[in-house]
């Protein structure tokens, strides 16, 4: 069951309104508190003044008094409070004297009715009392301050008590208290209000961009969500229109890589088709011709498997399921197996590959992608290479690295080019390659192969320079990396 509501902006005003109501009742609770103990705390003051000057009153009297009953009788007639009540006991407990009955002269008025003093006193339980006590008695739904201290004359012991009303004070608290439940609420109200109009005003923008973003799909990824201020939701937009313009690019590059792969796939089925319909033009054909016919079919079944080859590998590395099995390994022996393997293919069409400076070079990776590696670029430069023209490979180790350069006499690459050699499919004008197919046939797909081995291999491939007559690649590896987290499955 869910208690919390699901909107964000209600649960931030219910949040907003109960992180101002906790210290508003908490500080209303301690105001009160502090007020009607300060109130309190100024009648006991007042009542304790009160018997003072009465204690004053009765020994100047006593100086000048004949008897002590006497004196107690004239002091308590001629010493009046307006608000609080004297009462003498006896040591024993008998009242000896006091003044107007509590109440009695509001009781004219017909206000409240009168009240003994002596017996809110004895309500209190004084008796026997050696200290002063101060204590508050109800009576009829009233309270009463009550105050009494021992007193004491020509050896004889009394008890004088002071007794306050405290209706009024009562009654202010009252007050306040009705003016806290009513005030309280209503501020409380106004920070609800308040607080869901912020949240409302505050959560506009994300609506907006919610609003927009349902209505991006995969045909309109060029529009972006509106960035409305220079804060945090500004941010965020800013964030997820960069992310928008991340999609772009990859349905983009998915858009070009399907195409492209559509149009390699296109031609060698062509030639397989169209052999295939010239020979069953005719009912009947040579043993060579048949043969003829079928070694077009092979070439052409042959660079088609292997365009569907290389695109399974890309697709496989870039969702993480290249399974790498990575072992330890000689990268010099790897490169020369690679060399004496393109060796016959070059030298077919009139070129030299040349292996200079191999060191030995231990490390751990998966020979049969390093050889992979290998092979791409040195099939990449026999294709560029004129005839008689020579490939130069050569072997550095720098520290930790080996750096692997692959150098032809080609044409070059023409500089507005050079920053896509890597893309896939992308190949440079075919008029500056030779005819004919090789190892890796002419997809665009060797380097771009070339650099994602590379990165498994926490490695680089890049075009180091190019001009008329020299183009190089360099290859750099980690002769020290660890490879555990280059393995996918």
């Amino acid at each position: 069951m869910r208690i919390l509501p699901t909107s964000v902006r209600t649960r931030l005003t219910l949040w907003y309104t109960a992180a101002l109501t906790l210290p508003l009742v908490a500080f209303a609770i301690a105001s009160y508190l502090i007020f009607s103990n300060a109130v309190r705390a100024r009648t006991d003051a007042f009542v304790n003044d009160a018997l003072t000057v009465f204690t004053r009153e009765l020994g100047a009297e006593r100086r000048i008094g004949p008897a002590i009953p006497d004196v107690i009788r004239r002091t308590l007639s001629e010493v009046r409070f307006r608000e609080v009540d004297i009462v003498i006991f006896s040591d024993s407990g008998a009242v000896v004297g006091r003044s107007a009955t509590l109440g009695g002269e509001a009781s004219a008025g017909g206000s409240s009715p009168a009240i003994d003093p002596s017996s809110l006193v004895a309500e209190l339980g004084v008796f026997p009392m050696d200290a002063a006590r101060t204590g508050t008695v109800y009576r009829n739904g009233a309270a009463y301050r009550v105050m009494v201290r021992p007193l004491t004359m020509d050896g004889y012991r009394f008890r004088l008590a002071g007794v306050h009303a405290l209706a009024e004070m009562e009654a202010m608290l009252a007050r306040i208290r009705r003016l806290f439940l009513v005030a309280i609420p209503l501020l409380i109200l106004c920070a609800a209000t308040g607080g869901s109009f912020l949240a409302r005003r505050s959560f506009r923008p994300v609506s907006a961009m919610a609003t927009r973003a349902a209505e991006i799909g995969a045909s309109t990824l060029h529009e972006r969500l509106p960035v409305v201020a220079n804060d945090e939701l500004g941010d965020l937009a800013r964030v997820l229109n960069e992310l928008l313009d991340r999609l772009g690019r990859s349905f983009e590059q998915q858009r070009r890589f399907m195409t492209d792969a559509s149009h390699e796939l296109r031609t060698p089925t062509a030639i397989v088709r169209a052999e295939a319909d010239v020979t069953l033009a005719r009912e009947r054909r040579t043993e060579g011709e048949y043969r003829a016919s079928m070694a077009i079919v092979r070439d052409a079944s042959q660079r088609l498997t292997k365009i569907v080859d290389d695109i399974f590998l890309l697709a496989r590395a870039d969702a993480g399921h290249l399974v790498m099995h990575p072992g330890s390994l000689y990268l010099d022996e790897v490169v020369r197996d690679t060399v004496r393997a393109v060796t016959p293919i070059a030298e077919e069409r009139l070129v030299r590959v040349v292996l200079h400076g191999a060191v030995e070079v231990p490390m751990v990776g998966d020979a049969h992608l390093l050889g992979r590696l290998v092979l791409n670029l040195l099939d990449n430069a026999i294709k560029h290479s004129p005839e008689g023209g020579i490939i130069e490979v050569s072997m550095t180790l720098r520290g930790p690295t080996c750096e692997l350069s692959v150098v032809d006499a080609g044409p070059g690459i023409p500089p507005e080019a050079r920053d896509r050699v890597f893309e896939r499919f992308f190949r440079v004008d075919v008029a500056r390659s030779r005819e004919g197919e090789t190892l890796t046939s002419g997809a665009g797909l060797g380097l771009s192969i070339c650099r994602r081995i590379a990165e498994m291999h926490h490695g680089t491939v890049e075009l180091v320079g190019s001009r008329p007559g020299r183009t190089e690649f360099r290859i750099s590896l980690p002769t020290s990396a660890d490879l555990r987290e280059g393995v996918s499955s």
